[in-house]
């Protein structure tokens, strides 16, 4: 016995020197080849394990990839390694680094470049190169593609690229730019608005769930218009003791409003329970759940101020959505037309939306887009601009009944779509998912 557990020892101590002694080639490696990109800076990060390798980088882009003597800035990337010869996953953010696990990465084993979005986080350019109109699809999918073509001098295998929400909507868009860039993209819960005011929306807010359901969502907004004078007065209070201003959007009373109108809309994205709508309540206890579903801090100048690039962006070219007032007209105080919930940079100066790039958009989904797989829940309010694959592509689309926003994810699936997106990906990657890697 002794003999035998000697033996086992000395095959694990072999074991783990062998990989050691991969993980340190592999960095050696990569550090040579990062150290060869004249555009690229980096820094290695600690990990639990000797595997993954993971490094932070930043790298160099042009503001305006139409004339890169404009200036430059540089772009965070969060890059991590698990093979040369394992597939790589591009995740594409809409906003600034979220650096979570990613499904698609997990179930294929992938290497994994999380690139954040330019103008976003600290991947800004700084305030003498700062400029709103270098925030663009062109110059963002481009970015994008500088970074894959950064890799693929060193990973030849398959490539896939997948992004959340605004993340999803990047995917999108960079695949239209780029069709060639990767072999598959996986888009999650990525709305494509075709206009500043996508009608859409207010479409689906009238069919999706119950009609009871529908009711007491609107029932709890007339309440709460009705009574505004008093549910302010509870709005001062909350607002003073958290420091919100509300300059952007005129006056608490507006924001208030615009709470009340964006509630409909977040219920439904963030999957609320419409046993938990009060019925004839309390002021102070319809304030409480008003606050918990729609918040008014959204409508402070704080947090629209953090969202700038977003709603320039919606204002220009990707569109969005506004608020249906015709329902409340006879309780609503503040508003007479239907405000839109762009709340574009004041410092941008007059924006106009141009519909160019989603044209194109529009009809190369109708008949180029293949190898897209879009991943929507089925009460999230953004499922209302989804885009429904065309029967001229291969594309496929798997809408997960009950899901929303934060919801709608593989590991949700259930078993008919784990074996649809399966048997999907098999196809066109020749690699099987392993759904047992999820975490």
């Amino acid at each position: 016995m002794k003999k035998m557990k000697s033996k086992w020892v000395l095959v694990l101590i072999g074991l783990i020197t062998y990989m050691v002694g991969a993980q340190t080639t592999d960095d050696k490696i990569i550090q040579e080849f990062l150290s060869g990109q004249q555009e690229v800076s980096f820094k290695k990060l600690s990990t639990d394990n000797e595997y993954p390798i993971k490094y932070e980088l930043k790298i160099r882009q042009p503001l305006d990839w139409k004339n890169p003597g404009k200036g430059s800035f540089y772009q965070k990337v969060i890059y991590t390694h698990t093979g040369f010869n394992n597939p790589v996953v591009m995740e594409t953010q809409g906003y600034d680094m979220y650096d979570r696990k990613n499904e698609l990465q997990q179930i294929t084993h992938s290497n994994d470049i999380n690139i954040e979005h330019r103008y976003f986080g600290e991947s800004v350019p700084d305030s003498l190169h700062f400029d709103w109109k270098y925030l663009n699809l062109y110059n963002a999918t481009h970015d994008l593609h500088h970074i894959n073509q950064i890799f693929k001098k060193m990973y030849k295998g398959k490539w896939i690229s997948t992004g959340i929400s605004k993340g999803g909507q990047t995917t999108i868009y960079y695949r239209y730019f780029f069709p060639d860039d990767v072999d598959v993209s996986v888009p999650y819960v990525a709305p494509i608005n075709y206009s500043l005011e996508d009608p859409r929306i207010y479409k689906f807010l009238d069919e999706v769930g119950t009609s009871e359901c529908r009711q007491k969502i609107k029932d709890f907004q007339t309440y709460m218009f009705s009574n505004e004078e008093e549910a302010v007065k509870y709005i001062k209070v909350y607002a003073e003791v958290r420091g919100l201003k509300f300059d952007y959007v005129g006056s608490i009373e507006k924001a208030y409003e615009l709470a009340v109108l964006e509630y409909s809309f977040s219920f439904w994205q963030w999957g609320s329970s419409c046993a938990e709508i009060p019925e004839n309540p309390d002021i102070a206890i319809a304030v409480d759940y008003l606050l918990k579903k729609s918040n008014i801090s959204f409508f402070s100048d704080k947090e629209i101020e953090e969202l700038e690039p977003h709603y320039y962006q919606a204002a220009t070219e990707m569109g969005y959505y506004g608020y249906n007032i015709q329902p409340f007209a006879s309780v609503i105080r503040q508003y007479r037309t239907n405000p839109s919930a762009v709340f574009a940079p004041k410092n941008a100066g007059k924006l106009v939306y141009s519909e160019k790039i989603n044209t194109g958009l529009k009809k190369w989904l109708e008949t180029k887009a293949d190898n897209i797989i879009y991943i929507y829940g089925g009460i999230d309010t953004w499922s209302a601009t989804k885009v429904i694959p065309s029967p001229k592509t291969n594309s496929i689309l798997l809408e997960i009944k009950g899901a929303d926003h934060a919801t709608a994810r593989i590991n949700k699936m259930n078993d008919d779509l784990k074996r649809k997106f399966s048997n999907t990906l098999e196809k066109w990657l020749g690699i099987q998912p392993d759904f047992n890697a999820l975490k």
